[in-house]
């Protein structure tokens, strides 16, 4: 077997396979949202019937007008047919409505799948390249290459419209079959031998069999293409669009960086270009499947039309039931059609299942505990790091090495170092983002792991150096809540310098953070949109306050502003400030010093600043420079 085979074989799962996964999103939708899958089922049912009842009833009426002409019959049908039709119409309309509701919300919900599981993953996996690389991946196969998860619903409806229309045609059709010619049709009679239809019969379902085989075929090829589709879409959605964004034109106008964007939009070797793949499997092979599968549904329908039409000309049955007879397989064949080309895509969409299973089936690695915290004495609280070392998954470098520190609540501690020392990891560490890869973190003399997580974390509040403000009002934005303490609101941004600015927003804490949800919003500075995430720490009123680098973004007057006030802002609880301005440390009561991932120094700034050997002696007079005279 060749390369290519064993590869298109080992991406094609088993129709054992195919079922299990199919099953299972479809279980996953349903446990989502219920009503959506019933609606589903009862308007897939309806639209599958509905043809049938008209083809029936008119078969009805052409019968009587070619037959007796019986005008209270015929008077009856055409009534009965309208009301009826009225109804169906109505139930219709009434049933789309709420089909056409669901079938949007799909895409929402499949999102709401991913953004679920994101948020019950650990930290240390959401962090991991690989976990944002194959929901990267999700994402591009759903959004631009149609191989969602979403998908399998489709599925549902046409294997079920399609089952549902195999009852209705065989009901509507199984007379053609067993009506008899009559003897005195002469050679015409060979049309009642048992062989006869049965050789029709097989005929029909091979035609009706082979059409979709092709037509699945051209989808394998659309399918084995996924990857260069996908790479193309983000290609695309990166340098078709790199013009239109605004936080960038300054750079692309002062280098003119529009150039880089000709060799993906203009070339066309491109995957959905002249000369890209799908263009030469268009004009090769996938136009090819799609003609042959075109030639035998003609095929179908002469047959169709010449078996009927033998049996109505010999005198088996009237005009009427000519209409019924072909009107009926007609659809069923393209129902039947249907349901086997469904069936073989969804075979080669199996894959992509499997991909969004792999995703949702990743495990925490984290241990998470049920022991309460006692917060009855949290001015006695202390936290200690025993010989912690860490290096993040899957690499060998360890990023702290030997950390030993303890600190009592109340405290203000800074956190000092150059950048990659291992400044940031400690604060994750302390908040059990991630766990330790040696040693123990304890508070109160207990291991961290065995507290409660959501507990543990609800006693931190922290301004993270890449913080994260959304586009709602600002008053959400600081209490992370739909309704909130609009006073406590305004207490904790005032505490965080943004007093006057708040008093020239004519809505107040009801004003949005950007115009992309409001015309009335507004785009706030860098700055502001620090003391906004300092009001939220505030706001959220934990015993351990952590601040990273929360100045950076401040001009000299507020910087000087929040230190002046620091104390009445933290109040008595517990501090922990990351920066890389060591003027800011002097309030502090105690300083660890970070170098290549360990603490090498610890104490107030007067004893370290005398330590002319020590690393915060460098670091303090490598800026003190610019700021005195030599």
């Amino acid at each position: 077997m060749s390369e290519k085979k064993e590869q298109k074989n080992n991406n094609l799962l088993s129709w054992k396979e195919t079922w299990k996964v199919s099953l299972r999103a479809l279980k996953l939708f349903y446990h989502y949202r219920p009503s959506m899958l019933w609606i589903h089922t009862f308007y897939t049912i309806y639209t599958a019937l509905t043809p049938f009842v008209g083809i029936f009833l008119s078969a009805r009426i052409i019968e009587e007008l070619s037959g007796n002409k019986d005008p209270h019959r015929l008077t009856v049908l055409v009534l009965f047919t309208l009301g009826l039709s009225a109804l169906l119409s109505l139930i219709g309309s009434l049933t789309r409505r709420h089909f056409k509701v669901e079938d949007q919300f799909l895409y929402w919900l499949e999102r709401q799948i991913r953004a679920d599981k994101m948020l019950r993953m650990d930290y240390a996996l959401v962090d991991d390249t690989k976990v944002h690389e194959k929901l990267n991946t999700l994402d591009q196969y759903s959004d631009n290459a149609g191989r969602s998860l979403r998908r399998v619903i489709w599925f549902y409806d046409m294997i079920l419209s399609g089952i549902i229309s195999l009852f209705g045609g065989f009901s509507l059709s199984v007379s053609l079959f067993t009506s008899k010619v009559p003897e005195s049709a002469g050679g015409l009679t060979a049309l009642n031998n048992p062989l006869f239809i049965v050789l029709i019969i097989g005929l029909l379902l091979a035609v009706t069999y082979l059409s979709p085989i092709f037509v699945v075929k051209a989808d394998a090829i659309w399918a084995k293409g996924a990857n260069d589709h996908n790479l193309s879409n983000r290609l695309f959605g990166f340098y078709g669009f790199l013009g239109a964004k605004a936080k960038i034109a300054e750079d692309i106008r002062m280098y003119c960086q529009e150039t880089l964007c000709e060799k993906h939009n203009k070339s066309k070797e491109g995957t959905f270009h002249s000369n890209g793949y799908y263009a030469r499997q268009s004009r090769g092979a996938i136009g090819i499947y799609y003609m042959i599968s075109s030639i035998f549904s003609v095929i179908f329908i002469g047959v169709v039309y010449l078996f009927v039409c033998s049996k109505a000309w010999a005198g088996a049955f009237g005009l009427g039931m000519v209409t019924q007879y072909i009107s009926t397989i007609s659809k069923l064949s393209g129902k039947v059609s249907s349901l086997f080309q469904v069936l073989g895509q969804a075979r080669n969409h199996a894959a992509f299942l499997k991909m969004n299973f792999d995703f949702l089936d990743i495990k925490n690695i984290m241990y998470h505990g049920n022991l309460p915290i006692d917060k009855t004495d949290v001015k006695n609280w202390q936290i200690e790091f025993q010989d912690v070392s860490f290096r993040y998954p899957g690499s060998e470098q360890y990023v702290l090495r030997h950390v030993n520190i303890k600190f009592h609540a109340g405290e203000r501690l800074a956190v000092v170092g150059q950048n990659g020392s291992g400044k940031t990891t400690f604060i994750k560490l302390l908040c059990r983002l991630y766990d330790p890869t040696e040693g123990a973190i304890l508070l109160n003399g207990t291991d961290i792991r065995k507290y409660d997580y959501q507990e543990y974390l609800s006693i931190f509040s922290v301004v993270f150096q890449d913080f994260c403000l959304t586009n709602y009002t600002l008053g959400q934005n600081i209490s992370a809540r739909e309704e909130y303490d609009r006073v406590l609101v305004e207490d904790c941004l005032k505490k965080a310098g943004f007093g006057e600015r708040l008093n020239e927003l004519p809505l107040g804490t009801e004003t949005y953070l950007s115009k992309s949800l409001s015309k009335e919003g507004v785009d706030m500075s860098g700055g502001e949109k620090q003391k906004i995430a300092l009001a939220r720490t505030l706001y959220k009123n934990a015993p351990f306050i952590i601040l990273d680098e929360p100045t950076a973004a401040l001009d000299p007057m507020a910087e000087a502003e929040i230190y002046s006030r620091f104390n009445e802002i933290i109040e008595d609880k517990t501090a922990i400030y990351i920066s890389h301005r060591l003027s800011s440390c002097r309030f502090c009561d105690d300083i660890l010093v970070f170098h290549k991932g360990a603490v090498v120094q610890q104490g107030s700034h007067d004893s370290l600043i005398q330590d002319s050997a020590g690393k915060y002696h460098e670091l303090w007079f490598a800026q003190a420079q610019y700021y005195t005279n030599k």
